[in-house]
């Protein structure tokens, strides 16, 4: 069953209910920065996200220097956002 693709209206819901997070300038994916204590905070964190990411077979790109990540989340499949990127970045908002 192929991934659905948000509507701009659910987009605009979605990143209503996403403080923290930002629409990429192409509209097809939401950004996040994180700063931390330190690396290993960081890194911490970065693992247990990478835990969760397989185990919903959806994993974020992502870059790291030393205490700082960002994300970004988009759904390949579906070319753009979809469910699949808002529960990630839900759990990710848990997670900080």
């Amino acid at each position: 069953m192929p991934i659905a693709r948000l509507t701009d209206a659910e987009r605009g819901d979605a990143l209503k209910s996403l403080p923290g997070w930002s629409l990429r300038a192409d509209g097809l994916a939401i950004v996040r920065e994180l700063k931390f204590a330190d690396f290993g905070e960081a890194f911490g964190f970065m693992t247990r996200v990478a835990i969760q990411a397989e185990k919903v077979d959806h994993h974020p790109e992502w870059f790291n220097v030393y205490n700082k990540v960002r994300i970004t989340l988009t759904t390949h499949d579906a070319e753009g956002l979809s469910l699949r990127d808002v529960a990630l970045a839900k759990f990710i908002d848990g997670v900080v």
